[in-house]
C-alpha cells in the first residue's frame, strides 16, 4: 500500500469528493483532506492510500490534471520528520 500526497485541491473539496476521485483507479484504503486546526478550512492538499498498481496508476493519469479548475499534483508522499 502507497499513501500519496494530492496538492493545489480546490478549496470546497471534502474527504468524500477526494475518495471519490481516486476510486477509478482501485480500492482507496483511505482519503483525507487535511483542515486548518484554527478556522477548519481546507489548507488546499490531502493524503490518500491504494494498493501499489493503483497508486502508480493515480500518479500518472491525474498528476496535472484539472479538477475544479486546478491542476493536481499528485506524488508519493513522503515521510515527515519531526
Amino acid at each position: 500500500m502507497k499513501k500519496l500526497y494530492v496538492g493545489n485541491l480546490p478549496w470546497s473539496v471534502d474527504d468524500g469528493e477526494l475518495e471519490a476521485l481516486f476510486s477509478a483507479m482501485g480500492t482507496v484504503h483511505s482519503a483525507r483532506v487535511i483542515s486548518d486546526r484554527e478556522t477548519g478550512r481546507s489548507r488546499g492538499f490531502g493524503f490518500v492510500e491504494l494498493d501499489d498498481d493503483a497508486a502508480r496508476k493515480a500518479i500518472e493519469e491525474l498528476n496535472g490534471k484539472d479538477f475544479g479548475g486546478r491542476q493536481l499534483r499528485v506524488n508519493e508522499a513522503v515521510d515527515k520528520r519531526r
